[in-house]
This record gives structure tokens, C-alpha cells and sequence, in this order.
């Protein structure tokens, strides 16, 4: 087992991310048989079932890389915690990128249809949604998910794989790990709304816009070797998504994802195709 885990150390990860995550998940709702839930039972457990899915990454995270390379790796992972001095643009890009997109993503179709206003306008409570948005943002995706995205499997694919094909890699992962909890809840997210809007608007934001933005965070990594940085790059997302997500589902939520998704893929394309970021060049023996 130990052999196998340091010649397939990514494989290995993400067997255990997967374990942990859905297999938790499928433990605290009582198995296969209340998949997709109801209602009521994702609404009661929802929030317990998203704690148990963040822990998968980062149980994992920390376990792998004290398994590849002992007291060493967990050396190099609290070194990555701990790089936080780097030049204030890339705080800037870590705190705007994702509330910029998604914010002008919004409020640019909603000069065609009202339905696609952020939620932030019509919220009763708007500090508390914000708080909310942030906290969640801040533990979940960035300090419990980035643990194991970046705190290891990203270094461990740039030893032998270019910025873009680390974050493709990563990114579809990263959707697909989505799907158990999506599809568990979907009864209680997608509201009145058809199932097969739900599933589109999944694929769009989970299978599109996410795989693009990791590669972003990649790129924002390989300049940086911030883990702090790549956090609330993440952290800002998932924050802006839950204040800035229109309060309608269905249709407006596949509409709105798919656009975001589309905008993130032409900003890979224009850095692809700039040669000064070298993003497709294979990494140095030295990468880490």
C-alpha cells in the first residue's frame, strides 16, 4: 500500500478525497437508497453534509503529504501556509477576481431580465448574507478545500505537467467531487424548477467555470507559491457566489453559470496564447 501511494501519489489523493467526502456523506443521510433526498432532509442536513465533504481535501491533504515524504512534507505544507509575502497585486487579483466576474456576469443580464439581479439587491439582510458569504468562503473553500488542492495536489502535478494542464486536471476533479453532494440536494436546490435545468446548470458552473478558474489559481500559485493567496482567491468566489447568485433557479441559474463559464474560458485563452506566461511550458526538475 505505502509503495503504491508514493508511485501513485495524485491517484491516491484523490481515492481518499472521494472516500472521505462521499462515502461521509452517504454515511450521514443513510446510504444510497435517500439519493437524491428530500426536501426536508437536505434542508435539515445540508449545512453537516457540505462539513463533511470540505474534509476530504483537507484529512487528505495533510495526510498525503506526511505519507510521501513524512515530517518533510508536512514541513513544505506548513512553509506553503506561511508564504504570504508576496507583492500586493496578487491580493488584489485574489480578492476581485471571482466578485468582478461574477457581479458584472449578473448585473449585465439583468439589463435584459430582472430575474438575473444579484442577490445581495433584493436580500433583507444584506450584512448578514455578506458575512455569511465571506466566513463560508474564507473556512470552506479556502482554508479546508485549498489544503489539499493546492497544499498538495497541485505541486505534485506541476512536477511533470504545464499550468494549464495541472488546472484542467485539478478543475475537473474539483467539479466532479461537487456531484455527490449536488445530486443528494438537488430536490432541495433546484426548488420547483426542472430537473434537467438543475443538471445543465451544474455542468455549466461545476464542469465549465470551475475547471477554468483553476487554472487561474494555478497560474496565481506557480507565480506566487502563496498558499494564502490561492485560498482567498477561492474563498472570494465561493463567497461571491452565494451573496451575488439571483435568488431564481432553474433556467436564470443555467444561463447565468454558462456565461460565467464562457467569460472565464476566453480569459484562458487570451493567457494561452500570451507566450510571456508560459503557461503550457513544462515544469523545471526544481518545480515543487
Amino acid at each position: 500500500m505505502k509503495n503504491f501511494i508514493k508511485q501513485h501519489p495524485v491517484s491516491s489523493y484523490y481515492l481518499l478525497v472521494f472516500a472521505i467526502s462521499w462515502g461521509g456523506i452517504l454515511l450521514l443521510i443513510g446510504g444510497p437508497d435517500h439519493i437524491p433526498g428530500t426536501k426536508e432532509q437536505a434542508e435539515k442536513l445540508f449545512v453537516p453534509a457540505l462539513l463533511i465533504m470540505f474534509t476530504g481535501p483537507f484529512v487528505s491533504g495533510i495526510l498525503l503529504n506526511f505519507l510521501i515524504d513524512g515530517k518533510k512534507g508536512l514541513r513544505m505544507l506548513l512553509s506553503r501556509f506561511l508564504h504570504w509575502q508576496t507583492n500586493g497585486r496578487w491580493y488584489a487579483i485574489a480578492v476581485f477576481t471571482g466578485p468582478i466576474l461574477v457581479a458584472t456576469v449578473l448585473f449585465g443580464l439583468s439589463v435584459f431580465n430582472k430575474e438575473f439581479l444579484p442577490g445581495i439587491i433584493t436580500a433583507k439582510d444584506k450584512i448578514d448574507l455578506m458575512i455569511f458569504g465571506v466566513s463560508w468562503g474564507l473556512i470552506g473553500g479556502g482554508l479546508l478545500e485549498e489544503t489539499g488542492w493546492t497544499g498538495f495536489a497541485v505541486p505534485q502535478l506541476r512536477k511533470r505537467y504545464s499550468i494549464l494542464s495541472t488546472g484542467l486536471i485539478v478543475g475537473m476533479l474539483w467539479g466532479i467531487w461537487h456531484f455527490m453532494i449536488a445530486f443528494w440536494a438537488s430536490n432541495y436546490l433546484a426548488g420547483a424548477d426542472s430537473w434537467t435545468m438543475f443538471v445543465a446548470g451544474f455542468i455549466a458552473f461545476y464542469l465549465l467555470a470551475l475547471p477554468a478558474y483553476r487554472v487561474l489559481l494555478v497560474l496565481v500559485y506557480d507565480r506566487t507559491r502563496s498558499l494564502p493567496v490561492v485560498m482567498l482567491m477561492h474563498a472570494f468566489l465561493s463567497a461571491s457566489t452565494i451573496i451575488f447568485q439571483p435568488t431564481a433557479t432553474g433556467q436564470i441559474a443555467f444561463v447565468w453559470n454558462l456565461v460565467l463559464g464562457l467569460i472565464l474560458w476566453v480569459i484562458i485563452v487570451m493567457i494561452v496564447t500570451n507566450k510571456r506566461l508560459h503557461v503550457l511550458q513544462k515544469p523545471s526538475k526544481n518545480t515543487t
